[in-house]
């Protein structure tokens, strides 16, 4: 029998469970899957209660334009713009396969009204100097704790402002992600997507690595190796999300630049810092992209726009500056 035999009679629980196996040959996540799996089921419930009848009993024939603008329309009610965007688009790729299989004749997402969000501006530590004072007030182990740890507390910082890694990618940091001949050495990052990639360290940083490493052996009597988690608590157990973002609280605390950490960031300022400079210091869009482990080159840009140096230079390039340097007696800018 054709699909499309079937597709009135086909609930939309059942497509959603075909769509969600036929996403599994692409090895998304199971972050990303329960993302998907969050925004199709709470969006029946609305589509199926605007219906006045059972999620179960919904089907693929009923998913009309104007029941959908109404089910999002309430979705939309108390939640921010990201989140209805990405439950848009997450529907969108739900009618995409629907119409690939033959198990409806179009997708009627176009028809519902989406937010436009702004693009999202980075927010790097505040103040040209402050990654340098925070390292150096790491370096004399400013951070007071009840079990201190200031060659952890320095290497994690440290680690983060010098890679830009996210805070899930330094979490997943084994032992064996360190790799390579002293150096030269590199980090191997499991990123978003299930996508790796390989980062370059300097010996500063190699050094800081392995002293953090020769305490932690010291500490615990165990030398680590392997698949053992890079980043550990003062109990040698591997670093959570909740403890990473206190410790980096603290550090900016102790290090008295709390107050230029910008609102809602925390780990996630470091990452912004290590690639506001790479743009500030001459890093292509390309290779920032790589860096940072983006899958698009327009988040990379959002780094390169808010630096501006690229408009400045050509702004300076300007042939009436000549001019007006001669009528003023103003010496050019060094370049």
């Amino acid at each position: 029998m054709d699909s499309t035999d079937h597709a009135p009679t086909m609930t939309v629980a059942d497509a959603i469970t075909e769509y969600l196996t036929a996403r599994q040959p692409q090895k998304p996540s199971p972050h990303t899957l329960a993302a998907y799996r969050r925004d199709l089921n709470t969006l029946l419930d609305h589509l199926a209660r605007a219906e006045r009848c059972h999620p179960r009993h919904l089907h693929i024939s009923d998913l009309t334009p104007p029941l959908l603008r109404t089910a999002f329309a309430e979705f939309a009610t108390d939640r921010a713009p990201t989140s209805v965007t990405r439950a848009w688009s997450t529907w969108n790729g739900f009618f995409g396969f629907l119409v690939a299989t033959n198990l409806t004749d179009g997708n009627p997402m176009p028809a519902v009204p989406r937010p436009r969000t702004k693009p999202t501006q980075p927010k790097p530590l505040i103040g040209d100097d402050t990654p340098e004072q925070l390292l150096a007030a790491l370096a004399t182990g400013c951070r007071r704790a009840r079990d201190p740890w200031p060659q952890r507390d320095f290497a994690v910082l440290a680690l983060a402002l010098l890679t830009g890694l996210r805070s899930a990618e330094m979490l997943d940091l084994t032992v064996d992600s360190l790799g390579g001949r002293p150096g030269e050495r590199r980090i191997r990052v499991h990123g978003k997507g299930n996508t790796t990639r390989s980062l370059p360290i300097e010996p500063p940083l190699e050094a800081l690595l392995d002293d953090y490493l020769h305490t932690r052996a010291t500490r615990f009597d165990h030398t680590p190796t392997g698949t053992d988690a890079l980043l550990v608590d003062t109990r040698n157990r591997p670093l959570r999300r909740g403890g990473l973002q206190y410790l980096v609280r603290q550090c900016y605390k102790h290090a008295g630049i709390h107050d230029r950490v910008a609102r809602g960031t925390l780990v996630h300022a470091l990452r912004h810092t290590f690639a506001t400079r790479l743009a500030e210091d001459g890093a292509s869009v390309t290779e920032i992209m790589h860096l940072l482990g983006h899958a698009a080159i327009t988040s990379s840009q959002t780094y390169i726009d808010t630096t501006a140096s690229a408009q400045r230079d050509a702004a300076r390039s300007n042939r009436t500056y000549t001019t007006l340097r001669d009528l003023t007696q103003t010496p050019p800018t060094p370049t």
